[in-house]
């Protein structure tokens, strides 16, 4: 029993990362229908961040966290300048080859930049782990948990209860009346990239807690498996992303719990099949019908 509590535990804490990133996913796809693959690098430059800041200036783990997640956000506000709004008219496929070719440009200029071994990132604290029922839990476990529903729980209070966020519910309604409505368009799809980047910015500080090194690869499979965090709850929505996932990372927790964890990546994107195969619109999602 404390071997599944521990998996349990273990699982929340992968899912509570997926969980952050799926958000960004949700939030952007949710106000321009766009699939930004490039968000998970976004948590490798957020990575690398860190480590610079820590290993080669020698400044404390709080300045590197103000650093991640500062970094990132520009970041997302700048990829969106300069990649995405020039293709806002252009069919959806550009938008999303664009978005790919970011990708692969901030991957391999990672490692023409800092080489392809991975770089060893100081560790942000030092607290022993916590004993609960003879359970011991990771106080970085905890942490992850916690700072990733205070996330979801203010993110959902921003979006329902402030003007930027009906701002940006009406623009992903109807983009043509939300500027009639005199919104400024613009702003709000730089806002979402901001919040969606920031969000990712706070996932790589939490995942190299948990994993203290920077690859240049590190953001691929952690992107993709949060893109399917967010089919599977629902695309688009905030609720859904936590609940896919927290759902993605327990199935890959205890995959490996049971011997097969070479096939935990087979099982993750097995389980988005199923989902685009049975309920499409995901978990939480809602089925969109157009007029024709």
């Amino acid at each position: 029993m404390s071997n599944f509590f521990s998996q349990l535990i273990n699982g929340l804490q992968l899912g509570s990362i997926y969980a952050l990133v799926a958000l960004g996913y949700s939030m952007v796809y949710g106000i321009i229908l766009l699939l930004n693959f490039a968000h998970g690098d976004i948590i490798m430059i957020g990575a690398y961040t860190s480590w610079i800041v820590m290993a080669k200036m020698g400044l404390p783990p709080v300045a590197a966290i103000f650093a991640t997640v500062i970094v990132c956000t520009l970041l997302g506000v700048f990829i969106e300048k300069v990649a995405y709004t020039p293709l806002r008219s252009a069919p959806r496929i550009s938008l999303l080859i664009t978005a790919i070719g970011i990708s692969y440009f901030l991957e391999y200029g990672a490692q023409l930049i800092w080489g392809a071994s991975a770089q060893v990132i100081p560790s942000y604290y030092n607290v022993a782990p916590i004993s609960i029922g003879g359970v011991k839990i990771s106080f970085t476990a905890i942490l992850t948990i916690a700072v990733s529903v205070v996330s979801m729980i203010a993110l959902a209070l921003l979006v329902q209860k402030t003007k930027v966020g009906k701002a940006m519910r009406a623009v992903s309604e109807d983009t043509g009346a939300a500027q009639l409505m005199g919104i400024n368009v613009n702003a709000t799809i730089s806002f979402t990239f901001a919040i969606g980047s920031a969000l990712a910015g706070i996932g790589s500080v939490l995942y190299c807690c948990q994993y203290a090194q920077a690859t240049p690869t590190m953001g691929s499979m952690l992107g993709l498996k949060a893109f399917v965090a967010a089919v599977l709850g629902g695309i688009g929505s905030i609720p859904g992303a936590m609940v896919g996932g927290f759902a993605i990372g327990i199935a890959e927790c205890f995959v490996s719990a049971i011997g097969l964890s070479v096939w935990k990546d087979a099982v993750v994107f097995a389980i988005l099949i199923v989902v685009l195969l049975v309920k499409p619109a995901g978990l939480l999602g809602r089925q969109l019908q157009e007029k024709v």
